[in-house]
């Protein structure tokens, strides 16, 4: 990769607090707009910008670029990304939002910057020859090899997922990331078992333990489609509370330290309102002497949920169910009142929007200067859904 400057810096709770604190105070959030991150004390944006969506091209590039920066200069602070989205071209477009950003006055310091890791990147585009390709780029470099790869587009190794924590540094232009997910795991669990994967997943967790040893990142999780929402004797499945000793153990391997610290702090899942599972499905055994949901799950043992496909691909910007338009009918329209039903979740952190049209951001900033919804008429849309 070539020799960047990259910015210093990376979330605190100084610079969040005050960034909140300000947005407040201007109008662009409302009050309860802003979720605690853990012990931290940092508060970030209970909606986040999402970049996986459009075409590989500079003007989605750019888009993309304008949205981040408008974004962050009104409220909204949690950018998240992966390596492999838009063939990386979304890691250069994240970052150009962000220097834009640093221009008009916020500090590196007030952002949640994320990235991702498994999918294979393909810089430029799906490759001619595929075989050839994976050879000279994977297998040459001692990323990986043919039996790693899952499904022709997912590895599980510490080099390639050490690989797209660069990639994303470099592209993005951050010294550090406020946090990298490893990205869909479950997808090894049909081809090489449930105890392959975790053992894979063990090896990669302690290279983001190193990582976060290095200040190249200062947290890690996982990022799920099945994995955390279906039920508990499901092949998919996978507990938060399992990843935990997972990562308990990475921490104590790399450090020599039997008493030393995880960095296991968020994680991630489709969460909308004709996908609840990660509410309303008790399938987690905390070790706390009971079975949560998902999300109350990651409440107790203090790690950080986010929400995917809050639009449920679109979908959800164009319709909604039946209680959600009736209970949100003073919105103007379903994007809106997805997002709204989202972020008024009890426990949920942040909910995330994929868009890459400028446009599209202006019914996440209308949400954000609305309060969420008290919890009693949160809780009542489920009652009357049954």
């Amino acid at each position: 990769m070539d020799d960047v400057i990259l910015i210093p810096g990376y979330a605190n709770a100084r610079a969040t607090r005050a960034y909140a604190e300000a947005r407040v105070a201007s109008g662009d959030a409302a009050e309860g707009h802003y979720s605690e991150f853990l012990r931290a004390r940092m508060r970030l944006s209970s909606l986040g910008v999402g970049t996986f969506g459009g075409e590989a091209s500079p003007q989605v590039d750019t888009a993309i670029s304008t949205i981040v920066t408008r974004a962050l200069t009104r409220g909204i602070n949690v950018i998240d990304t992966a390596a492999h989205y838009r063939y990386g071209r979304s890691l250069a477009a994240v970052g150009a939002g962000v220097r834009a950003a640093l221009a008009a006055g916020v500090p590196r310091e007030a952002m949640f910057l994320l990235s991702k890791g498994g999918f294979l990147t393909l810089r430029g585009g799906p490759p001619a020859y595929m075989n050839a390709w994976f050879e000279s780029e994977i297998v040459a470099q001692g990323l990986g090899t043919k039996a790693d790869l899952a499904k022709g587009t997912h590895l599980l190794t510490p080099e390639y997922i050490n690989y797209q924590i660069e990639l994303s540094r470099s592209l993005m232009g951050v010294e550090t990331l406020d946090a990298f997910l490893v990205d869909q795991p479950e997808v090894h669990i049909p081809e090489i078992g449930k105890e392959m994967t975790n053992r894979k997943l063990s090896a990669v967790f302690r290279v983001l333990e190193r990582a976060v040893e290095e200040q190249r990142i200062r947290a890690y999780g996982i990022s799920t489609f099945d994995g955390l929402r279906v039920e508990t004797d499901a092949r998919l499945f996978q507990s938060i509370t399992s990843m935990l000793g997972l990562a308990e153990r990475a921490a104590r391997e790399v450090s020599g330290n039997d008493a030393a610290r995880h960095h296991f702090r968020v994680v991630m899942m489709p969460f909308n309102q004709v996908m609840p599972e990660g509410f309303t499905r008790f399938n987690t055994a905390t070790g706390q002497g009971n079975v949560a949901s998902p999300i109350q799950a990651a409440h107790q043992l203090k790690v950080y949920m986010m929400a995917s496909h809050t639009l449920l691909k679109g979908h959800l910007a164009s319709q909604s169910v039946d209680v959600v338009a009736e209970r949100l009918a003073d919105l103007p329209n379903a994007a809106q009142r997805a997002m709204q039903f989202n972020r008024s979740t009890p426990g949920l952190g942040t909910s995330l929007v994929g868009m890459s049209t400028p446009e599209h951001l202006d019914d996440m900033l209308a949400v954000a200067k609305r309060p969420p919804m008290e919890r009693k008429q949160y809780l009542a849309m489920y009652r009357k859904a049954e």
